[in-house]
């Protein structure tokens, strides 16, 4: 099973941001756990990261070209970008939505999600291990789903 891990704005500057929120690890480091965590399994990733909404919605409209299911962490486009809600539902894939922090415990703003609607299932507050369990998620869904 092939899965693109799609990180959004401003995940490029994990280790630099709030470690309470997100951690003390680059992206870079959490994208090395995930290969390393899935290594010897049937589970292939594929990483972007943009701070881009149109290049986001670009790489969305495409994936269904290249992979089976999507991880998607859109940092703060989550709140806003209906740009991005449409093109979750255009790609015909499942994705799952991914935060590193405990959203429903911050800002009022941070626990609204445009994209939960469109998404097969949420992640959040387990830093990297948000990761791990939407992986391991959309690949049991993909099984299930196959036979």
């Amino acid at each position: 099973m092939k899965i693109l891990v799609l990180n959004g704005v401003n995940l490029n500057m994990l280790g630099k941001r709030s470690a309470a929120h997100y951690g003390t690890f680059t992206l870079a480091e959490l994208n090395k756990k995930l290969v390393e965590h899935f290594a010897g399994t049937d589970i292939s990733l594929d990483f972007k990261q943009s701070n881009h909404e149109g290049e986001i919605v670009e790489i969305l409209h495409r994936a269904a070209d290249f992979y089976d299911a999507i991880v998607l962490n859109a940092g703060a486009y989550t709140h806003y970008s209906y740009a991005i809600r449409d093109a979750i539902e255009c790609a015909g894939l499942s994705v799952a939505e991914v935060h590193l922090s405990d959203i429903s415990t911050r800002e009022q703003f941070r626990k609204i999600s445009v994209l939960e609607e469109v998404c097969c299932v949420r992640f959040y507050g387990k830093k990297a291990d948000s990761y791990i369990e939407a992986i391991n998620w959309l690949a049991n869904f993909h099984k299930e789903n196959k036979k």
